[in-house]
């Protein structure tokens, strides 16, 4: 025998274990501690008992408050997914506008510039056909479009007196509707027909303003309307046989200004639509921004709430198995009264 080596066995070396026995590990041991001392505490036996079932079902409930938490946290951001989808579906929705309206804006100035070059390209050649008569009988089409503009001024004009005259006569009537009610009120200081008096007394003041500058205004422009028309039968006199000559080339020009004019005016609508869609676009941008902040910061509340728990009692937050006994505690009874 060797010296100072012991032939004395540990306790239960070399011994066969019971059938069904394990060995408790610390935390184990630490349930059962606290189980016991919920029982001594008060806690009634039942609810011990489904405690210990409970942690013998699932010897690792941190991770199953964390599971849980983790889909409620799920929960949530589906309550929110609605809101969500509804804005996606708003920018989806305004994105695929954009780009159809742009495709047709693309095509629209496209169009609109082929037209201008082969515009240019056609008259370029049909005035070198004709030669000088074009310059010659260029002032006679001015003044047919100096015209044509002052009689539209002088219809504008037109209307714009017709209305001021309507206003200067629904003025009047105002002010004999507010005669005729003081004099069958008989009381001639009574504020509200002196306040409607005064009041239609103004309206028929600037009525007659307007209606007077309205006349004047379509005196001066039918004069100037007149003058244009004399102007064209005098050029239309004297440039007769140039006038006649070079037809051809301001009647292909007039065609070609009226095709563009459509093409612009077409281009400009389809750009005011293309601004009021990436308007869209850009509020259903900052709402999902708003959204996503909301989130991270009720996401950042949570966290918050779970790093610090509340203190209650004057004691400090539980650690260990009282911890998790006290976090399953607090689970069944949300549990509870969610049902």
């Amino acid at each position: 025998m060797e010296p100072g080596i012991s032939h004395k066995t540990p306790n239960g070396a070399g011994c066969p274990k019971p059938a069904g026995l394990r060995e408790e590990t610390p935390v184990e041991e630490a349930r059962e501690g606290s189980i016991v001392m919920l029982k001594q505490s008060g806690v009634c036996e039942d609810t011990a008992e489904v405690l210990k079932a409970l942690f013998e079902e699932d010897s690792d409930a941190e991770n199953q408050i964390k599971i849980v938490e983790g889909e409620g946290a799920r929960k949530y951001e589906e309550e929110l997914d609605p809101r969500i989808q509804e804005e996606l579906e708003h920018l989806n929705q305004a994105s695929n506008e954009i780009n159809k309206l742009e495709l047709q804006l693309d095509d629209a100035r496209s169009s609109y510039r082929r037209i201008l070059t082969d515009s240019a390209r056609r008259l370029n050649a049909q005035g070198s056909q004709l030669g000088a008569c074009i310059e010659k009988a260029r002032p006679y089409y001015e003044a047919r479009r100096l015209a044509k503009e002052a009689q539209q001024e002088t219809q504008k004009a037109a209307l714009r007196y017709e209305r001021a005259v309507s206003m200067h006569t629904a003025a009047r009537e105002m002010v004999y509707v507010a005669e005729q009610g003081l004099l069958a009120d008989r009381n001639t200081m009574d504020p509200t027909w002196q306040e409607m008096l005064n009041h239609a007394t103004t309206k028929v003041n600037e009525a007659e303003e307007e209606r007077l500058h309205s006349e004047q205004e379509h005196q001066q422009v039918t004069q100037l309307c007149q003058d244009a028309e004399v102007r064209v039968q005098t050029l239309q006199k004297a440039l007769k046989k140039v006038i006649l000559k070079s037809k051809p080339y301001f009647e292909l020009k007039a065609q070609f200004n009226q095709i563009l004019e459509e093409h612009k005016h077409k281009v400009v609508q389809l750009e005011e639509q293309v601004a009021k869609v990436k308007t869209h676009y850009s509020v259903a941008l900052r709402n999902l921004e708003q959204i996503s902040e909301q989130i991270h910061a009720q996401r950042g509340q949570i966290r918050a709430n779970r790093r610090h728990p509340t203190v209650c009692g004057g004691r400090n937050s539980p650690v260990g198995a009282e911890a998790e006994v006290r976090a399953v505690i607090g689970f069944h009874v949300r549990i509870a009264d969610n049902d």
